[in-house]
């Protein structure tokens, strides 16, 4: 038998040249100090000129990096959804084995951590909308967000089959949300019918609220029982999603 032919190696990729290394060290310090004006700023004082003084730098040289503040402002809300969904996967993949607490809570929790721990950046991606800012159709935060949306995908659906997912049980879906819903784009693992649509932005909203609530203060009253009390909505979130969804 003829020796089995194998397709030739693609050459490897040649490494950055030193100009493309010194202008990404670059970019990345504009970055950092541009997350750290908003920490202590707030999202709505980012400007190109505050961010270049902070640096040492004129604002005509910041343009050779960031031509505007729209695209500043882009790559630090893909840059914060990026580390946000870091954050939740890294959550899920630290988790014991053997761990109680199911995957999808654990998920939230490294969510309202992440968001606890960097209220300012949490504002940016989901607070105020900037005033003159609009993210590009498509983009790259556009992009972030379905990595988001694919991790709690999974850890929702995970194990289920395409037809119970159909069959999950939303008697209030009306016939023209199911036809919009049946016509959305859809970034994760597999097929996801309308009705686990339903289920996936019903969910979503309820542990996107709880956080919004405690990170803008609203919960304080609860002290340290707030993670107590996210845990257990999580858990009865959990609860009614699996009774939605009929057995194989």
């Amino acid at each position: 038998m003829p020796a089995e032919e194998h397709p030739p190696a693609s050459p490897p990729a040649a490494p950055p040249s030193l100009r493309e290394r010194r202008r990404a060290a670059a970019t990345q310090e504009i970055l950092d100090a541009a997350e750290g004006h908003i920490t202590e700023h707030g999202p709505a004082a980012l400007s190109l000129r505050a961010v270049a003084r902070g640096l040492g730098m004129t604002v005509q040289a910041l343009y050779h990096y960031f031509p505007s503040r729209d695209a500043l402002v882009t790559a630090l809300v893909t840059k914060g959804y990026d580390d946000l969904a870091a954050a939740v996967q890294a959550a899920v993949d630290t988790a014991p084995p053997h761990s109680p607490v199911p995957r999808l809570v654990t998920a939230a929790e490294g969510y309202r951590r992440w968001a606890i721990a960097h209220p300012e950046r949490f504002q940016l991606l989901y607070g105020t909308p900037l005033r003159d800012y609009a993210a590009p159709a498509e983009g790259p935060t556009t992009q972030a967000t379905r990595r988001m949306s694919a991790i709690f995908e999974r850890e929702m659906f995970d194990g289920f089959t395409e037809a119970q997912l159909a069959a999950i049980d939303t008697a209030t879906l009306s016939p023209s949300l199911h036809t919009y819903l049946a016509q959305l784009p859809h970034f994760g693992e597999g097929p996801l019918p309308p009705p686990a649509t339903a289920l996936l932005m019903s969910a979503w909203g309820h542990l996107h609220g709880l956080v919004v609530l405690e990170v803008f203060g609203h919960t304080s009253f609860l002290g340290d029982h707030q993670a107590e009390i996210f845990r257990m909505a999580m858990e009865n979130l959990l609860t009614d999603l699996h009774h939605r969804i009929p057995p194989p």
